[in-house]
């Protein structure tokens, strides 16, 4: 289960390393056009929180962490999905990718 640190001070969204992958490249291809964003998912971790927002921003420390040293395979078509519902509703909802432990 890999590892997307949020602003340095938050606990880790923890996320499998095949989707962390495919967030890895939409939120770099985002950030890299200086176009911020909400992302939304349902916390695998228990907790109180049932489902969180946070705001992604150029200004804003991320960081990628993977249990594998191999990188993941990539499917360009779901990059395509993730970046074509996040361009029509400026957000991308991640429930649909995220897998308990």
């Amino acid at each position: 289960m890999g590892r997307l640190r949020y602003d340095g001070i938050s606990d880790p969204i923890l996320v499998e390393d095949a989707t962390l992958a495919h967030l890895k490249i939409v939120i770099a291809t985002k950030l890299r056009r200086q176009e911020s964003f909400m992302m939304t998912w349902r916390p695998v971790a228990e907790g109180v929180d049932k489902r969180a927002t946070v705001w992604i921003h150029p200004a804003i420390p991320l960081q990628f962490g993977f249990d594998s040293a191999e990188p993941p395979t990539v499917d360009p078509h779901l990059i395509a999905e993730m970046m074509k519902s996040l361009n029509a509703t400026g957000e991308l909802v991640l429930d649909h990718l995220m897998v308990a432990s």
